[in-house]
């Protein structure tokens, strides 16, 4: 697990259209049993190189119930389908570079055989590991999370940019955050 860290955390493969240059951020290991695949790092997670070291960040441990402590542990996996500030667009930051997720995610995955549950937020994420299985949008998706699990949940991005979705969506917070915070506290007290 080590050299392949270091091999990601060395990755330039798309540099050239990164405006920050390549910080590959992410959090993986062994004895990992829940695994988190969000998006990209924003600019803020860029500079301090830790992993949903922002707002996301803070709603997300408040969706799973958990301090920053247990977030950080090695039972968490932290993968995002691009690894590097991926830059800003009109409407926010600019989507996951493609190259990553192709590249890393099956050799990390090969190396964390103790996933019990995949937490896919966004819809770069539902995309990838849902493929035919998603629906025809996010809120759909998310909507259907019971077909996912156990294994995988679905999830909107915990972005701030994400409140009037979460307004208008208030079955979220009253199905599937307490089922969240139930799994995941069944799970990293084995």
């Amino acid at each position: 697990m080590r050299t392949l860290l270091s091999d990601i955390r060395a990755c330039e493969v798309c540099s050239e259209h990164l405006p920050l240059g390549p910080r590959p951020v992410l959090s993986a290991h062994r004895d990992a049993r829940l695994l988190i695949i969000g998006q990209a790092p924003g600019k803020r997670v860029h500079e301090s190189g830790v992993p949903w070291g922002d707002p996301s960040g803070d709603r997300l441990r408040a969706w799973l119930g958990v301090d920053k402590r247990v977030f950080y542990s090695k039972r968490i996996a932290l993968i995002p389908m691009g690894f590097c500030y991926p830059g800003t667009g009109r409407s926010g930051d600019l989507p996951p570079r493609p190259e990553c997720a192709p590249l890393w995610h099956e050799p990390l995955l090969e190396k964390q055989g103790g996933i019990k549950l995949t937490l896919l937020l966004s819809r770069y994420a539902h995309a990838y590991y849902l493929g035919t299985r998603q629906k025809k949008n996010l809120t759909e998706t998310v909507k259907a999370w019971r077909e996912y699990t156990p294994a995988i949940l679905p999830l909107p991005h915990p972005s701030p940019r994400n409140n009037i979705w979460l307004k208008k969506n208030p079955w979220f917070p009253a199905e599937v955050l307490p089922y969240l915070r139930r799994r995941v506290t069944m799970l990293l007290k084995d």
